[in-house]
């Protein structure tokens, strides 16, 4: 069967996803790659997204997954149309214990396309009719990523983003190699994980390709200095950025401002609503105005 390169509403597709991925057929035909087209094809303007707000358990990941259920509960009284849950969130993000070695990583990571906890999230999605970006360590033949597995509405993994950017305990991970957009029904949107929002060359990246929102699953560094970042990164790229730590629920707009900015331990999830109509593919300004013809060493 052959699969076009991209899908609209409930089969989300991937712009030139990279190894680990999954291609969705196509329902449009369409390869119309404007700008202009891409903002007349998607049909939802105003999202609901839901963000996981609690510390799992190190290694557990039953336990994990089970909390994780019973907030899913809670959240489909929400009518969310966007669930995301912090970094590496099923191993409860392992890799920062001491005691776990390199070659340890392998008992905490999941086939995405065998294993009962990923095909949980994929029933999920489809009966909520919401996506789902879920962080999880993930086997492959080439490695052990710290990936986040992305879901349609449909329940079809439409793909899977591996951090690009380790340091320290990520050195335990084999590193991710491509950073690119996903089509949905509110427009383009990238991921990044956690650290790989202090390059600013990679939510630039994923604006250029067109991203209205960046959804970023984290674990690590919070609070003020983190709060300056995603405002800077927000303003100077004219897009949402959606900050899910365990910690802090936080959502900057594409000027800069705080949407969202939660940091209550008595809450396990925020849902906050978005308006990406606001945060047009046309950027003007600081993508626009660009001077790529000297930004040379």
């Amino acid at each position: 069967m052959k699969l076009n390169r991209r899908s609209f509403l409930g089969t989300a597709g991937v712009l030139g996803i990279g190894a680990g991925g999954i291609w969705a057929k196509s329902e449009t035909g369409s390869d119309d790659k404007s700008d202009t087209a891409l903002e007349k094809r998607a049909t939802v303007s105003k999202i609901r997204v839901a963000q996981i707000k609690f510390y799992p358990d190190k290694g557990q990941m039953e336990v994990n997954h089970r909390r994780l259920n019973n907030i899913l509960k809670d959240i489909e009284k929400e009518a969310v149309d966007v669930v995301v849950t912090p970094e590496g969130f099923l191993d409860g993000y392992v890799s920062t214990e001491k005691s776990v070695k390199k070659e340890d990583m392998i008992g905490y990571a999941i086939d995405p396309k065998t294993s009962d906890y990923s095909r949980s999230v994929s029933r999920w999605a489809k009966q909520n009719k919401a996506w789902v970006i879920y962080g999880c360590t993930r086997k492959a033949a080439d490695g052990v990523f710290n990936t986040a597995l992305i879901y349609n509405r449909r329940g079809l993994l439409v793909g899977m983003y591996d951090k690009l950017h380790l340091q320290t305990h990520d050195h335990k991970y084999t590193p991710g190699k491509h950073l690119h957009v996903y089509e949905s029904d509110f427009g383009l949107f990238g991921v990044m994980i956690c650290a790989d929002r202090r390059w600013p060359e990679t939510p630039r990246t994923l604006t250029l390709q067109g991203a209205r929102v960046i959804f970023n699953p984290t674990y690590g560094m919070h609070g003020e200095l983190n709060l300056c970042m995603m405002r800077t990164r927000s303003y100077e790229n004219g897009i949402y950025i959606v900050f899910t730590h365990p910690g802090q629920s936080l959502i900057t707009n594409h000027r800069g401002a705080v949407v969202c900015n939660n940091e209550d331990k008595n809450k396990t999830y925020t849902v906050t609503e978005i308006d990406l109509s606001r945060a047009p593919a046309n950027k003007g300004g600081h993508i626009v105005d660009r001077r790529p013809d000297v930004y040379k060493l």
